[in-house]
């Protein structure tokens, strides 16, 4: 699921960036930077300045994005996307830098009357676990900002909609009841009990391996009545190394304007 997620999150972003997507199969895609998306994820800053000087004309790079290798035909070449690689997390940096919010509407037809449309919060997540090791896990969470009702894997639900950034002719939007601002903070408060409710054994093996190596370094050290400062300094290393952390940061959201069926279809 955690690779579908990623697919998804991949359409969602080049075809926000005007991107051609040339090939969309299962396990991968290829697609066709535009200049503005060449410049930003491709790092030719010496190929666009000479074309610049000389009037040179343009070629924008493709991309072929592997995400899921099993899927994906043997001989492919392409980028590899998963958690934690390098190309992916420039794209969630592209996404912060390019802009994190957005405003859609279901594009529907009326067959006659007006058609009202439902306020969606959407909010994407990264969780991040990391000790010695790390694991990056993306979530997606729409909030119903007239009832509350909360749903996982929004994004994935979205993907499958015609969506439009202009109100579709005969259709009216549904006043909130709940601001964005505290559907946020109830979307937050459900991230964070997911999390308390998931089996954080990794931390406590992260602490025993951490105290294994505490052991071995003051047995170093151990005939020395005052510590030298290179004690110290790997001391804090090992703390920065091993200390189990948990990191939560906002990817992107947005609000959608949806029909009452779109998302429970």
């Amino acid at each position: 699921m955690q690779q579908e997620k990623i697919h998804s999150y991949l359409e969602s972003f080049f075809t926000a960036n005007s991107c051609d997507i040339i090939e969309n199969e299962p396990g991968y895609l290829t697609v066709q930077l535009t200049i503005n998306m060449d410049k930003e994820l491709m790092n030719r800053p010496f190929y666009w300045h000479y074309l610049e000087k000389t009037n040179g004309v343009p070629n924008p790079m493709k991309l072929t994005l592997i995400t899921d290798q099993q899927k994906a035909p043997g001989d492919l070449k392409g980028e590899v996307m998963h958690f934690g690689a390098p190309r992916l997390h420039q794209i969630f940096q592209s996404t912060t830098r390019l802009g994190s919010y957005i405003r859609l509407f279901e594009k529907v037809t009326s067959p006659g009357g007006s058609i009202p449309l439902h306020p969606w919060l959407c909010a994407n997540f990264m969780v991040s676990y990391q000790c010695d090791m790390k694991k990056d896990q993306l979530h997606s969470i729409g909030l119903h900002l007239v009832s509350g009702t909360l749903v996982e894997n929004f994004q994935e639900k979205l993907e499958k909609l015609e969506l439009t950034p202009k109100i579709p002719d005969l259709c009216f939007n549904m006043t909130p009841l709940i601001k964005p601002q505290s559907g946020l903070k109830r979307i937050e408060q459900f991230i964070e009990q997911s999390i308390s409710r998931e089996d954080h054994s990794w931390a406590d093996s992260a602490r025993q391996r951490w105290n294994e190596d505490l052991q071995l370094l003051d047995h170093f050290y151990e005939d020395l009545d005052e510590k030298p400062d290179c004690y110290h300094l790997e001391k804090e290393a090992l703390r920065e190394l091993y200390e189990p952390q948990i990191n939560v940061s906002v990817q992107n959201g947005g609000i959608f304007y949806l029909t009452p069926q779109a998302i429970f279809r």
